[in-house]
C-alpha cells in the first residue's frame, strides 16, 4: 500500500483543505486501541473528541501528529483517537508508534470493514472534530494544526 501514497497526495492536492461536515451526523465508534483498551466515543459525551485517520506511510500525518498530541493534552475537554487507516502488519504500526509516541490512544481500523458514522478515507490524513453532543462538527481533509483545533474548538475547550 506504500506505493500508493502519491494517489492520496494528487487526491489532497485536487480537493484538499478544510471540509464542513454535515454537522447533525452522530457516529458511533468503539474501537480497540494499540494497548488493548477500548475507546468508546459514547463515552466521550460532553467533551470535544478528535478523531484522526492517518497511516505511517504519510509524511502529512507524522508531521501532524505532535499537534494533535500537544492539543489534547493542553485541554482537559479534549480527547483524541488516532486510528492507522492501512492494511498492514502491526508489527509495523508498533515500530511506528514507538518511534512517533503521541499522548492520545491509537488504533488500527479495518480497511475493509468502514467505521460506522465516517467517510471511508479516500486521502489521508482526514480529521473529524466531534462537539460534546457527539456530532461531527468539521471534516478537516488534509493536515491540521494545534490553531486550526483550537479555532474549532474556540475556548470552549480547556
Amino acid at each position: 500500500m506504500k506505493h500508493l501514497s502519491w494517489i492520496f497526495a494528487v487526491a489532497l492536492a485536487l480537493g484538499g483543505g478544510a471540509a464542513l461536515a454535515d454537522t447533525g451526523v452522530k457516529p458511533t465508534l468503539s474501537i480497540a486501541t494499540l494497548d488493548g483498551k477500548t475507546f468508546d466515543l459514547a463515552a466521550q459525551r460532553g467533551h470535544w473528541v478528535v478523531v484522526n485517520f492517518w497511516a505511517t506511510w504519510c509524511s502529512p500525518c507524522i508531521k501532524e501528529m505532535p499537534d494533535i498530541s500537544a492539543f489534547a493534552a493542553a485541554h482537559k475537554d479534549v480527547a483524541a483517537i488516532g486510528i492507522a487507516w492501512e492494511d498492514t502488519e502491526r508489527a509495523e504500526i508498533d515500530a511506528f508508534v514507538k518511534a512517533h509516541p503521541v499522548s492520545y490512544p491509537l488504533a488500527q481500523g479495518d480497511v475493509y470493514k468502514p467505521l460506522e458514522g465516517f467517510e471511508v478515507p479516500r486521502g489521508l490524513p482526514i480529521t473529524y472534530v466531534i462537539a460534546p453532543d457527539g456530532t461531527i462538527a468539521k471534516k478537516f481533509t488534509g493536515p491540521v494544526t494545534g490553531a486550526d483545533l483550537e479555532r474549532w474548538t474556540g475556548s470552549r475547550a480547556k
